[in-house]
């Protein structure tokens, strides 16, 4: 870079004049900034559509194309306190009868009493021995848990403890109550594949309250109840689970409590409504925003806003500024036009459904109209008697009684609309080289592209702007360093003619 000086011997304002000599040149870069940064705003603006477009394909067209995806059952409990029902898909439709004959359960036993031999010890604690509760020798405790029998050693130096180690881990819960003076084991899954039994060294387990058994005498230091498997009967036939909960023919029913009760499976006409409603309300939500984007008020005279001229300006002005141009950046943009046509195209068509042709209007779906409908909103469908459209909530709810009366010709005909817009969106973003990568509905690599060729040309004309300037500041700099010689020469003149 050339050494910049000022017009100290010229008296001319040098940087002025430079910077108007190269105003042209830096207008280009200004420019070609300019013009990458409407780039980037229209790459967002495709960004943020396309994120939109492959949510409604997704989320909801991809999911209306096959009759299954309308399999949606429903069923009715008559005494929700005796049963809850989950539907599956395989599920009849049909009125069933349901008794529960009893709820599984947990083994459970309540130690009976136990106390020290030496009453002046006090209470039994975990550290007491069997000897203080009048064990003596030695032997072992059977823990029979599942099928699998556990032999427990114990002597008369084995503490309480020691015997809640021993059976927790067989997979029990167990503790002793100090305040209570028993032992409380249980299983920790219900049903009779988790209950449990006691058996081996008699005077062991009666010192420990752990008796259990066919002699009346050993009822009284224990209480045991027995695990045990749920049991319901479902139209005569008899089912039974460990846990309450029996999967049967497309329905998981979760016993509750004992007692009878009917259950009762349908269409599930609120479900598939909600279904076709929910893709409506995104398709018309994306449709608008094409519309919206397409139609856009002209930004003419409008450009993005270099750094001096954001300085005079407000911050709400900057924004306004940029918003106008943001808003336009799609206006008649000729891709977008192509996708909201497409759509269009396919939600106007008619679809063969048991001979007839059949369009959304006979199921109570349509456009409000051309001079009925809001600006940027002529494409978006309704629903008649939808209670969450003021437009069309007063009009006989037609789709929702063909849903429950005639399912068969609602699923035909949107399982044939949705894979004509399936096909139709994967086409429109299937993957075109060097132009377009898959599952895009705008041409996102030669945007890049483009934007990168951006960033070159405007490096390019930064640095010929650069050159330029030096050129001018050297060309400056010799004429001020020859008029410097030309003064001092004349003053070496003056002084050798006598001058002052």
């Amino acid at each position: 870079m050339a050494m910049r000086v000022t017009g100290m011997n010229s008296g001319l304002d040098t940087e002025t004049i430079i910077q108007e000599l190269v105003k042209a040149k830096k207008t280009k870069v200004d420019d070609a900034k300019k013009a990458q940064k409407k780039h980037e705003w229209k790459q967002d603006a495709w960004k943020e559509l396309n994120n939109k477009l492959k949510n409604l394909q997704n989320k909801f067209i991809n999911n209306m194309c096959f009759s299954s995806d309308y399999m949606k059952k429903t069923t009715r409990v008559s005494n929700s306190s005796i049963a809850s029902v989950i539907t599956g898909g395989g599920a009849v439709d049909c009125t069933q009868s349901l008794t529960v004959d009893r709820l599984a359960r947990n083994a459970y036993l309540t130690g009976g009493k136990v106390a020290n031999t030496d009453s002046s010890k006090g209470d039994v604690t975990a550290l007491s021995t069997l000897k203080d509760l009048g064990f003596t020798g030695s032997g072992s405790i059977d823990l029979t848990v599942g099928g699998k029998t556990t032999s427990i050693e114990v002597k008369e130096d084995t503490t309480i403890s020691d015997v809640l180690s021993q059976i927790k881990s067989t997979g029990l819960n167990a503790s002793f109550d100090e305040k209570q003076q028993r032992f409380y084991i249980s299983a920790k899954d219900p049903g009779a594949s988790g209950d449990f039994t006691f058996g081996g060294n008699a005077d062991a387990l009666k010192a420990l309250g752990l008796v259990e058994g066919t002699d009346p005498a050993d009822q009284t230091l224990a209480r045991k109840i027995k695990g045990e498997d749920a049991q319901i009967t479902l139209n005569g036939a008899t089912y039974t689970s460990s846990n309450n909960v029996f999967d049967i023919n497309g329905l998981t029913i979760t016993a509750l409590d004992k007692g009878e009760t009917s259950i009762t499976t349908e269409n599930d006409t609120d479900g598939i409504y909600d279904m076709l409603k929910n893709f409506l309300k995104e398709y018309n939500s994306v449709i608008n925003e094409i519309d919206k984007l397409y139609n856009a008020g002209s930004a003419k005279g409008y450009e993005p806003l270099t750094s001096e001229e954001k300085e005079a300006m407000t911050e709400k002005e900057i924004e306004e500024w940029e918003k106008k141009i943001k808003d336009s950046v799609l206006r008649r943009d000729s891709n977008l036009s192509t996708v909201g046509s497409a759509l269009k195209e396919i939600m106007a068509s008619g679809f063969e459904v048991n001979g007839t042709t059949m369009h959304l209007s006979d199921f109570g779906i349509a456009t409000l109209g051309y001079f009925s409908a809001a600006d940027n909103e002529k494409y978006a469908y309704h629903i008649d008697g939808d209670p969450d459209d003021t437009n069309t909530s007063g009009n006989a709810d037609k789709l929702k009684g063909m849903i429950k009366n005639d399912p068969d010709t609602v699923v035909s005909f949107f399982t044939q609309l949705s894979r004509s817009l399936q096909d139709k969106m994967k086409d429109l973003s299937k993957s075109v080289n060097g132009y377009r990568s898959y599952g895009s509905f705008y041409d996102d690599k030669k945007m890049k592209s483009d934007y990168d060729d951006y960033t070159s040309k405007i490096k390019d004309l930064e640095d010929k702007l650069t050159a330029y300037e030096d050129k001018w500041y050297a060309k400056f700099s010799a004429m001020e360093t020859a008029l410097a010689k030309m003064q001092s020469n004349a003053n070496a003149v003056t002084s050798l003619l006598g001058g002052s």
